[in-house]
């Protein structure tokens, strides 16, 4: 996945403590005889410090990809969860201290030579250098949080997909469970999916990616939580299938009207090909509905084996290419 690459984010406290353990350690290995001596060992230092914080800070802004690049799933996603803009404001901010401590580091070593007190005109160095790499603190910690978040994004792969789509507590983490080998936290109250999670099951010999997505509410827009906003952006961005589950049990706190009105709306906004399903069809108070495409039960396997056939045949297979036959017959 192309998020794994980035390594954990230091503080400004951790990058300054091993940059100047480094430069003491410097220090203590040059032979100091004279003011000659003397000058080069602090020169050294500053160098060494300045190389460690501009290499590791280079290495911060070469971890993170080219969002530009990035496919409009994932570029939507990391705008969502945290801000693409900000994610580059701080990449740019961690661009210029690097550079500036390189610049400055270049001043001082001019500074440092032949002067008759070096230490003093190094100590005014890494005060300066501390200056900046505090003042990247909020910089560094935002990188820190979009890593964090960035690194636990689903791996989508460019394979047959179905998308798993309904209000909360409908069934669609048992669903994505039954069929694949998933392992979603599944429990009776709403919003327990908190991301996007992916399972994969195996049909003809062909591997398809099921994605369970959280529960959406009928609300526009502009109201949904960032949780919801991840499955409107699975379900625009993702060459796929959908499958919107209801219950018409209602024992997910919901009235049926409601999750049938969501479904339609879904279908009329996407252009994926979709059906609706009914779940929880082992329930005393279920009922059927119309409108509705199947209905099965995600705690006893009735009518799972049936959907799964039909979604299947719903997903067209990319067409093989044209192979010239060989004359040789091989």
């Amino acid at each position: 996945m192309i998020f794994e690459k980035i390594k954990t984010i230091p503080t400004s406290e951790e990058l300054l403590d091993k940059a100047f353990r480094r430069s003491t350690r410097t220090m203590a290995g040059k032979k100091i005889d004279g003011p000659t001596s003397r000058c080069e060992a602090n020169e050294a230092m500053l160098l060494t410090a300045a190389n460690i914080l501009t290499d590791n800070l280079a290495n911060i802004t070469r971890m993170f990809p080219n969002f530009e690049s990035l496919s409009p799933f994932y570029y939507d996603l990391a705008n969502i969860l945290i801000g693409v803009d900000e994610i580059k404001k701080s990449l740019s901010r961690i661009d210029w201290a690097s550079s500036k401590i390189h610049t400055m580091a270049r001043e001082y070593v001019g500074k440092i030579r032949g002067n008759p007190t070096p230490g003093d005109t190094r100590k005014e160095a890494f005060g300066r250098i501390s200056s900046i790499i505090n003042s990247i603190e909020p910089d560094l910690k935002l990188l820190g949080d979009a890593r964090n978040i960035l690194r636990d994004l689903p791996d989508i792969r460019d394979e047959p997909t179905i998308i798993v789509a309904g209000y909360p507590n409908v069934g669609k983490s048992s669903f994505v469970s039954y069929v694949t080998n998933a392992t979603p936290e599944i429990a009776p109250y709403p919003f327990t999916t908190k991301g996007i999670l992916i399972g994969h099951m195996v049909v003809n010999n062909i591997r398809y990616q099921v994605i369970d997505t959280p529960g959406l509410l009928d609300r526009p827009m502009s109201e949904r939580n960032d949780i919801e906003l991840q499955a409107i952006t699975a379900l625009r961005r993702l060459d796929a299938i959908v499958v919107i589950l209801i219950d018409p049990s209602e024992s997910c706190g919901y009235e049926i009207k409601d999750q049938i009105k969501l479904a339609k709306e879904i279908q009329a906004q996407f252009t994926l090909p979709s059906i609706i399903i009914g779940n929880k069809s082992d329930r005393d108070e279920f009922r059927k509905v119309d409108g509705v495409d199947g209905f099965i039960s995600t705690k006893t396997g009735d009518g799972i084996d049936d959907l799964v056939k039909r979604l299947v045949e719903m997903i067209p297979l990319p067409e093989k290419e044209f192979e010239e036959p060989n004359p040789f017959g091989y």
